[in-house]
C-alpha cells in the first residue's frame, strides 16, 4: 500500500491535466435530446461490494442513502469470499435500490483468454438470471467491451471518462452513456461510465481529508450537462470513527457529498439506477447511432487478451 500510496502521487501530479478533470470528454453526444424532465444532468450511485466486511456494512449504507432521499445499485461477486443473502437482495429491490453483478470471482482473472471468459460468461449470465439483474462490472475495472456481449446485459459499468489510477487506465473520454454495438449480429449494450473519481483512490491511496475534488469535478460535470455516476465500497466506509481502519474512511463524507448534491442542486438533476439509464438511453430514438468510439477498443485490443 506504501507503493501505490507513492506512485499515486507522482499519478497526480503527472496527470494534473486530464485529472480529475478531462476536457475532451465534456462534448455532447451528436442529436443529444437532453435528460429525462429537461434536467441538467443525471445522476447515479453505485456501490461494489468486495468482501464480507462490505456486505455486513450494506444496510447501514441502504439506510444512510434512504435518509437523505438516494437510492443505488448494490454491485456483489457472486462467487467470490461470501455469498450474497437472498433476503439482503429482496430488500434492496423492494426499498427502490438495484442488484447488480460484480465480476465473478473479483480475482482479476476474468479476461485471460477468450475461452475462459466465454466459460465464465455462461456462470455470469446464471448469476444475472438467478438475481434478476440486468448491469455488470468488472473487478479492477478491466474492460473488454467486445467480449462483453455474451453476457445478457442491459448495461456495463466497467469504464471511466478519465481515470489514470487503474490497472488499465484508457478512458473512453466522455461523462455520457453510449450505445455499445455487436459485429457478430448479438445485441448490444449500454456503458456507463464512472465519472467521478472512487473512494479507495480518494481516501486511500491518496489520503484525502475532504470531498473537494469530488465537489469540483461534480461541477465540471453539471455544466456540461453529463452524468454524475460514482462508485464507492461499503467495503472501505467505516460506520465507527473510534474503530476505522487504516485502508478504510469515515462514511460521513460520503454522507456529505451527496448532502451537497442535494442541497446545492435541487431539482437539477435526474436521479436514476443504472437500469433505468440504460433503459431511457435505449429507447431514445438515435439510440443505435451511439456506437463504441473507436479509439477505446483500439486500447483494448493493444492491451491484450488471447
Amino acid at each position: 500500500m506504501a507503493v501505490r500510496r507513492w506512485r499515486a502521487k507522482g499519478q497526480k501530479r503527472r496527470f494534473a491535466d486530464r485529472w480529475p478533470v478531462n476536457p475532451a470528454a465534456g462534448q455532447r453526444p451528436a442529436g443529444w435530446p437532453g435528460w429525462p424532465g429537461g434536467k441538467q444532468f443525471a445522476l447515479v450511485l453505485t456501490h461494489d461490494v468486495e468482501t464480507t466486511k462490505g456486505l455486513q456494512r450494506c444496510r447501514r449504507l441502504m439506510e444512510l442513502e434512504s435518509r437523505v432521499g438516494f437510492r443505488s445499485s448494490f454491485n456483489f461477486v457472486p462467487e467470490g469470499e461470501y455469498a450474497t443473502p437472498r433476503d439482503l437482495r429482496a430488500d434492496l429491490v423492494a426499498d427502490g435500490f438495484e442488484v447488480g453483478v460484480h465480476d465473478l470471482k473479483h480475482d482479476g482473472k476474468l479476461y485471460r483468454t477468450r475461452r475462459d471468459f466465454q466459460a465464465n460468461a455462461r456462470r455470469i449470465n446464471s448469476h444475472l438470471k438467478e438475481w434478476n439483474a440486468v448491469g455488470f462490472r468488472s473487478g479492477f475495472m478491466l474492460h473488454k467491451l467486445d467480449w462483453l456481449h455474451e453476457l445478457n446485459v442491459q448495461y456495463d459499468a466497467s469504464t471511466f471518462d478519465t481515470d489514470p489510477f487503474e490497472p488499465q487506465p484508457d478512458g473512453v473520454d466522455t461523462i455520457f452513456p453510449f450505445h455499445v454495438q455487436s459485429h457478430s449480429g448479438r445485441r448490444g449494450f449500454i456503458e456507463l461510465p464512472y465519472t467521478l473519481a472512487q473512494d479507495f483512490t480518494l481516501f486511500v491511496l491518496l489520503r484525502e481529508k475532504s470531498i473537494d475534488i469530488w465537489k469540483r469535478k461534480a461541477a465540471w460535470v453539471v455544466h456540461r450537462g453529463g452524468m454524475l455516476l460514482l462508485n464507492t465500497h461499503p467495503d472501505y466506509m467505516s460506520f465507527d470513527e473510534k474503530g476505522r481502519l487504516r485502508d478504510e474512511y469515515d462514511v460521513l463524507l460520503y454522507e456529505k457529498f451527496l448532502l451537497h448534491i442535494r442541497d446545492t442542486y435541487k431539482d437539477a438533476y435526474w436521479h436514476a439506477l443504472p437500469r433505468e439509464v440504460a433503459h431511457w438511453w435505449n429507447s431514445r430514438p438515435a439510440a443505435s447511432a451511439g456506437a463504441t468510439p473507436e479509439r477505446n477498443l483500439r486500447c483494448e485490443m493493444e492491451t491484450g487478451g488471447n
